[in-house]
């Protein structure tokens, strides 16, 4: 169920700190506020690789779709199209183009709101409709990035799917994006506009605060210029693409059609890890993301693993309640040939985590230019985002019931993207974790993948036991890294 008046952490997560690793070059603090604004607005550092990628074709791969069901109350049509405009008036990004221009990719607002349609629909039309509707290539640089559908299915009884483009959205955003969405429906269907506090910044403010703050990439003392030199030398020599053992080979026609292998961990289990990332200075994060390392490389049969994880970006206070695309790829590269034991490749894990969190803001485009690899071959292949879900609190707003309904698609943009929450009770007791490994079924079979994830989950279960020693005393095999 969704509450607007409890926090819904469904964004990218993490409990780090800010971090260890090369200090950045010291600097007065550059404030977040209003800003005049110039003639030419450039992408956000978080935005360069999504537009990139449509750039080159790839625009669909990035849409966030989400379809909810509301209930509880007479269905007013009316007004919750007026709420998504009102919503999309609200927030920026919602209506912001992104044409290629003489200086490069540029934010350019616009006064537009999407048209919404109506439908009456059926149970049994619904999750066809759904899937067709996410289906929708936006091109950035004449459409806003957001659609909207309303399905009525009775008196009382509405879908509402959204389609938005990531290069506004991040999973951060969908909390405010709902609240004020419910705000607006409520007051359009009382006949009112909404309401709201109004918002600090714009997300063009922190565009423009963003890279004030990070500097010229070409001066080696600016916070660019370090983060981009940390990068390429923490990537320096890896693999350019890990050997993952597809079923089939890459078909010639993208097809980034996916589905997805659950796995759940327990309470105790929970506990448990909780007391390992204690007990190893770190955070379940970096407990994880040892499984996940440790896994991946007994998968491609490589000492040598660099997957990714994202940060939300939301570093400054008054970014909390905006909508727009903060979130950014962290690399992690994790050597399992230089592990002796159990304790060291956390210890390994720890540290680059850490040094990765404080270093969170090259582009990868750029990042590639840099890197002496095929240009062809991805950063990384393969995800984990661990994110911390709220606990539930029973009220709800104003009688509605609105709940998330499956959207009809899965778009899986890389080989592996495993998608973890861990849950909390009411009282802050750990209550489990779960989630799923999405994947493009058109190269993996689901018994391929459903065989990695029984191995990841039995190296969790391995660590919150508390094993230690050798690595293959987690891999349950005699692999032995440092050869």
């Amino acid at each position: 169920m969704f509450n607007p008046r409890t926090e819904l952490r469904t964004g990218v997560a993490t409990s780090e700190p800010a971090a260890a690793g090369p200090a950045l070059a010291p600097a007065r603090p550059v404030p977040l506020e209003r800003r005049p604004r110039p003639e030419y607005v450039p992408l956000a550092p978080a935005q360069e690789r999504i537009w990139d990628d449509s750039h080159r074709g790839r625009s669909m791969d990035w849409n966030m779709v989400r379809a909810y069901r509301i209930r509880g109350m007479a269905i007013d049509a009316a007004a919750l199209v007026a709420a998504v405009g009102d919503v999309v008036v609200r927030h920026l990004p919602l209506r912001t183009l992104h044409p290629l221009t003489e200086r490069g990719a540029a934010q350019v607002v616009v006064d537009v709101v999407p048209e919404v349609r109506v439908h009456r629909s059926t149970e049994a039309e619904l999750a066809a409709r759904l899937a067709e509707f996410a289906c929708h290539d936006f091109d950035l640089a004449t459409q806003i990035p957001i659609r909207a559908d309303v399905h009525l299915l009775g008196e009382q009884d509405a879908v509402l799917a959204l389609v938005v483009h990531h290069i506004a959205l991040d999973g951060a955003s969908i909390q405010p994006l709902l609240r004020d969405l419910v705000t607006a429906y409520l007051a359009r269907a009382a006949g009112q506009p909404p309401v709201w506090t109004p918002l600090p910044v714009d997300y063009v403010d922190y565009t423009l605060w963003k890279h004030e703050s990070l500097g010229d990439l070409a001066d080696p003392f600016s916070r660019a210029g370090q983060q981009w030199r940390y990068w390429s030398n923490a990537l320096a020599g890896r693999p350019g693409r890990l050997p993952m053992p597809y079923d089939r080979p890459r078909p010639r026609e993208r097809d980034i059609t996916g589905d997805s292998v659950a796995v759940a961990f327990d309470a105790e289990t929970h506990r448990q890890l909780l007391d390992r990332a204690q007990r190893s200075r770190g955070s379940l994060f970096m407990v994880l993301q040892t499984a996940f390392a440790l896994a991946m490389g007994a998968f491609t049969q490589c000492a040598d693993v660099t997957v990714a994880t994202a940060v939300a970006g939301r570093d400054h206070r008054v970014l909390t309640d905006l909508v727009g695309n903060f979130s950014d790829d962290v690399l992690m590269r994790v050597r399992l040939d230089r592990a002796h034991d159990v304790d060291d490749l956390i210890e390994q894990v720890r540290r680059v985590s850490l040094a990765g969190f404080a270093h969170p803001d090259t582009p990868n485009p750029r990042l590639l230019r840099s890197l002496a690899q095929d240009a062809a071959d991805p950063l990384f292949q393969a995800t984990l985002i661990l994110q911390r879900g709220a606990a539930e609190t029973g009220d709800e707003p104003d009688g509605l019931s609105i709940t998330e309904v499956p959207a009809g698609v899965r778009f899986a943009k890389h080989d592996f993207e495993f998608g973890l929450a861990e849950r909390y009770d009411a009282t802050g007791a750990p209550a489990g974790i779960d989630g799923g490994l999405l994947y493009p079924i058109a190269l993996f079979d689901r018994c391929t993948v459903a065989g990695f994830v029984d191995r990841f989950a039995e190296i969790v279960k391995r660590l919150a036991d508390g094993c230690h020693g050798p690595l293959s005393a987690l891999s349950g095999d005699t692999a032995d890294w440092r050869r």
